[in-house]
């Protein structure tokens, strides 16, 4: 645990960083482009899933599995979720992100800022306790975020373009999801609920997955979807079962991360079929 508070610490000074960075970079005009569109609601689902793969590492660190490599991560994990919050508020040309000027959603956006401080003090004092209880509402707020970027995005983004992305994008935080459920257990926390919730979340990015196969007319995205189907595959039988054996965690460690690469690699497809 001294690991994780030591590296995860990094964090506060490369915050700092990134606050010099947002604030000298150029915002991008108010009006957007369909692809800007894309890009928003993209960058702000993404953020859905690092509230949870944030919780994940920081479980996997204090179940000692791969403790250096999942403490690394999290420092990146912390900085992403910190530099692109920022971008979506106030504009990141490194992002491709226009400034937000729609009040309702800065208003939301602030709600997200107000619960991250503490959820980030949370993170780097490896509070699990709190992890816990506090990340889920930080991703329902960042998820009705992402919702309100979506209906805004208008006539610039076919609707049912937008939802597509919007549900394409709420797989990879799934596949955190179920994977923080599961050390959640393994580190006994909340242990009934939590195997309660991971087959409620594996269930529902298998049904998504799914549709997104039956519904998708482009054949390079469908091949896409099919990788990810395939590794899913190999994936499922230990969410479903909540295994937290230590083959199990080992491979639920190797495992997640293709899934979420290949499931992103999807997502910017969708995003780039965007015009």
């Amino acid at each position: 645990m001294k690991r994780l508070l030591t590296i995860v610490a990094l964090s506060s000074s490369l915050t700092l960083g990134l606050n010099a960075e947002a604030s000298t970079a150029t915002t991008a005009p108010s009006a957007q482009t369909i692809n800007q569109s894309a890009n928003v609601i993209n960058l702000a689902g993404k953020q859905r899933m690092l509230t949870q793969k944030m919780s994940k590492e920081v479980l996997m660190v204090a179940k000692g599995i791969n403790a250096d490599a999942n403490a690394k991560a999290l420092q990146k994990t912390v900085a992403l979720f910190d530099k692109t919050l920022k971008g979506l508020i106030s504009g990141d040309t490194t992002l491709n992100l226009p400034a937000t000027t729609d009040k309702d959603i800065l208003a939301q956006l602030k709600v997200v800022s107000d619960l991250w401080t503490p959820f980030k003090a949370s993170i780097e004092k490896a509070d699990l306790a709190t992890v816990a209880s506090t990340n889920i509402a930080l991703l329902k707020n960042m998820n009705k975020a992402v919702g309100m970027f979506a209906k805004a995005s208008g006539s610039k983004l076919d609707p049912k373009m937008a939802k597509t992305i919007n549900l394409a994008g709420k797989q990879r935080m799934l596949t955190q999801k179920m994977t923080k459920e599961l050390l959640l257990i393994a580190n006994g926390i909340d242990v009934e609920a939590n195997t309660a919730n991971i087959k409620k979340t594996a269930s529902l990015f298998e049904t998504t997955l799914n549709d997104l196969i039956a519904n998708c007319k482009k054949e390079n995205i469908k091949t896409q979807l099919q990788v990810v189907s395939k590794l899913w595959a190999d994936y499922a039988p230990i969410v479903k079962n909540a295994d937290t054996s230590a083959q199990a965690l080992k491979k639920a460690n190797e495992a997640n991360i293709p899934l979420l690469k290949n499931m992103n690699k999807a997502v910017k497809m969708y995003e780039a079929s965007a015009k």
